[in-house]
């Protein structure tokens, strides 16, 4: 066969065109992300030349097995069709969409029609059978169809042993499929339900002492626990454990000379005690964090550890591993710096140097150390400053092992690029909630997230503080504030964290700047945790709201509400399986707030019976208010709550 012949054959041999398949990013380059036990819908466009009847399966396996499942695909209009499947594991998938004609169902279709007409049709019932003689694919109950239809007709002559459904199942299952053709591979990262929801604490462990001055140890952050899972928390979130270098040390205050007792950046990872792989001694040893571990484990909490690539001067990899980080004409060391800002107490190591797969090795082992630690979340810091391709090998390298593992993208940066590091695989991924205060300001931004492709790769995680963020509406330290940031970031994301101190009200800041004085990132902290007028209860209320009802424990299913107050924002949330909705009205300003809540349009129920909302109870109180004409009417007093949340009741 020359070249030419090869060409046409080869574009023969791909008789249908499979098109516009949902759901796919970016044209099947990056995974779509969905949660184990849960239903995946598939489409696609289908079709091919002339009129005979097309038959299409879905076809799916984990990436690293061999033996494909198949379910079959329904036709819907125009070419359209669909179906779905059930991951029943966490971990990573390729599914694909096979179509095929159906030679032996478009005889038959053929076959009828002739003979409602009236035609000879002796020779087609002669082709029929002969069909049924090639047929070898299917199992032994089919062929034992076959072979039984087959001998009728030979015995009798007669076409209708030709024509039963039976029959026409079994051909379906056993006929060869000259003209199969298969679409290519796309990638689905199946992950844990975690991955889509939690309520996140993020504690410095240095800071939960007792004793103004004295470090704070793993035992104490033991002993705060109970106090974290009381609130109903799920994930406690460590700043860096590492030992912090002294070389460069930060004082108080990010002050460029550290004094004496100054106990430095946890971001100033690795000493002479160790580094990545290591703890910081003042905090105990590795024995001691897997008791905390197994302490969280006991009240249901996860682990995540903050992953930080980035040394002190002091770490033993640029002792073990000089090439792996960069210096300057004269030879020394350079620090990391984001102009104007400098970290005099930083290296970053060198991701284009001739070394660089030992650096990703190293680095991989690293998280996966901490895996066997008990760790399964990892928030990373700065990934954008890190290259694409690290992040897309460093996950997929993690997740093929430890498909239960998730990452967390800390990346305040451009819209696009931090909808890239979702794409090449984080599980979730901070956003700008953080700064958005206004009310269309939050339509627009959960509408964008919720929307086509964004809710198919990034699940948001939203934060109302971090260490390095006290946003300007909160220096006020109005309680009213405080709750209706948190409500906003428990309702609106599956997903949603504090910094420690929030519930404290905590609010001081660095004066026309959006970052805490004397931040605990340099010096160590002793708090009373039940100071008088912290909102502990409040957020508990919240948190054993969103556990109560699924509808919150999921982002994309989200409807905002108008409402005629620029100042009350209102939306609905229903759940995956739609057995829950909830409806939530919070105030964004301090103002008492009366206004109409229409309801006319929202339904609950399951397909097919849809039912408008009757009543909706409040979650908090439990009372229960009838909806009429099409609505009810609200009064929020933001001194007492900012936010009403209600489950609706048919």
């Amino acid at each position: 066969m020359n070249k030419t012949t090869q060409t046409v054959a080869s574009t023969a041999a791909g008789a249908f065109h499979i098109e516009d398949v949902y759901p796919l990013i970016d044209g099947g380059r990056f995974p779509v992300k969905r949660i184990v036990g849960e239903r995946i819908e598939v489409w696609a466009d289908i079709y091919r030349d002339g009129h005979d009847i097309v038959t299409a399966a879905l076809v799916w396996r984990r990436e690293r097995d061999r033996e494909w499942h198949r379910t079959p695909m329904t036709h819907s209009s125009n070419d359209r069709w669909g179906g779905s499947f059930v991951p029943d594991q966490p971990g990573r998938y390729v599914y694909a969409i096979e179509a095929w004609t159906d030679e032996f169902a478009t005889w038959r279709r053929g076959f009828e029609l002739k003979q409602k007409a009236g035609n000879d049709v002796t020779l087609d019932a002669i082709e029929g059978a002969g069909m049924l003689t090639k047929a070898q694919a299917g199992g032994p109950a089919a062929a034992a169809v076959i072979l039984r239809q087959c001998e009728e007709y030979l015995q009798t002559g007669e076409a209708a042993p030709l024509l039963t459904d039976e029959l026409k199942d079994a051909m379906a299952e056993s006929q060869l499929r000259p003209d199969l053709t298969r679409s290519q591979l796309f990638p689905l990262m199946i992950d844990r339900p975690r991955a889509r929801a939690g309520a996140w604490y993020e504690m410095v462990p240095r800071s939960q002492g007792k004793t103004p001055g004295q470090h704070g140890t793993f035992k104490d952050a033991i002993a705060r626990l109970p106090d974290i899972a009381a609130m109903g928390f799920d994930v406690v979130y460590l700043t860096p454990i590492h030992p912090i270098g002294h070389t460069n040390r930060k004082g108080r205050n990010n002050a460029v000379s550290a004094g004496e007792g100054d106990p430095g950046s946890p971001y100033a990872i690795g000493s002479a005690e160790g580094g990545h792989d290591a703890v910081h001694p003042e905090l105990g040893t590795i024995e001691d964090f897997r008791s905390f571990v197994g302490a969280c484990e006991l009240l249901a909490i996860e682990v995540a550890l903050d992953f930080a690539i980035q040394c002190s001067p002091d770490h033993p990899w640029l002792k073990d591993h000089p090439e792996w980080f960069r210096r300057r004409p004269d030879g020394s060391m350079r620090y990391a710096e984001n102009p104007p800002k400098k970290y005099e107490d930083i290296v970053n190591p060198d991701f284009s140097s001739e070394d660089a797969g030992a650096l990703w090795n190293a680095l991989r082992d690293v998280v996966l150390f901490w895996i066997d630690q008990g760790v399964k979340i990892f928030r990373v810091d700065n990934p954008h400053t890190k290259p694409f391709r690290f992040w897309e090998w460093l996950i997929r390298e993690i997740q093929l092992r430890h498909p239960d593992v998730i990452f967390l993208a800390e990346a305040f940066t451009r819209p696009k690029l931090m909808k890239g590091l979702a794409k090449l695989g984080f599980t979730q991924s901070y956003t700008y909630f953080t700064w958005r205060t206004q009310k269309w300001e939050l339509e627009q931004y959960l509408s964008e997230l919720t929307g086509y492709p964004e809710r198919d790769y990034y699940r948001p995680n939203f934060f109302a503080n971090t260490p390095d963020i006290l946003p300007y509406h909160l220096q006020g330290g109005e309680t009213w504030m405080f709750k209706s940031r948190v409500a906003l970031a428990a309702t609106l994301s599956a997903t949603y964290g504090i910094y420690n101190g929030f519930e404290l009200l905590e609010h001081d800041p660095i004066p026309g700047r959006e970052e805490y004085a004397d931040s605990e990132k340099y010096e160590i902290k002793v708090r009373d945790w039940d100071k008088s007028g912290n909102i502990k209860p409040y957020i508990h209320d919240l948190n054993r709201v969103r556990r109560e009802n699924a509808a919150l424990q999921q982002t994309s299913n989200l409807r905002f509400i108008p409402i005629d107050d620029g100042n009350v924002i209102g939306f609905v949330k229903e759940s995956v399986n739609q057995t829950n909705s909830v409806v939530v009205a919070i105030a964004l300003s301090h103002d008492v707030h009366e206004f109409w809540f229409p309801l006319g349009d929202v339904q609950v129920g399951m397909p097919g019976d849809r039912r408008n909302v009757a009543a909706v109870e409040n979650l908090i109180t439990g009372e229960r208010y009838p909806v009429e004409w099409g609505g009810i009417r609200l009064r929020i007093d933001p001194v007492r709550d900012p936010a009403l949340l209600f489950r609706c009741l048919a």
